[in-house]
């Protein structure tokens, strides 16, 4: 199916909806955000959040319904947002601080679910 610009104009909107959603989410738990749709040539990091010690990058996956969720996520998009984080990490991991690629996954009506540390080379 072909994607018309208004179509992924809307993708884009439910997208940063998410984003905002899981943001707030974290925040709730304590994490702090340090920044937002962080984008290099290696790729792009919808959030990076810290807690304490712990710095993460953070893909956000939002879909329609739940069941779409399990399939959101796959090792490419997983590879792709830890090269933008390793290209970046610099900018927001302190020495002796650790870091992690997370994943949210979010839709409407239901508790996001956060997949803690990822990525795992």
């Amino acid at each position: 199916m072909k994607r018309t610009a208004a179509t992924r104009r809307q993708a884009e909107q439910r997208g940063r909806k998410g984003e905002r959603f899981a943001q707030i989410w974290l925040a709730l738990r304590g994490w702090r955000t340090l920044a937002k749709r962080v984008r290099n040539p290696r790729g792009k990091v919808d959030l990076v959040m810290r807690r304490g010690n712990v710095v993460a990058f953070i893909e956000v996956k939002w879909r329609r319904d739940a069941e779409q969720l399990d399939h959101a996520i796959d090792m490419y998009r997983l590879r792709r947002v830890a090269a933008a984080a390793e290209a970046c990490a610099h900018d927001y991991v302190m020495p002796g601080e650790d870091y992690r690629i997370d994943v949210m996954l979010v839709a409407p009506g239901q508790i996001p679910r956060h997949i803690v540390n990822a990525w795992q080379p």
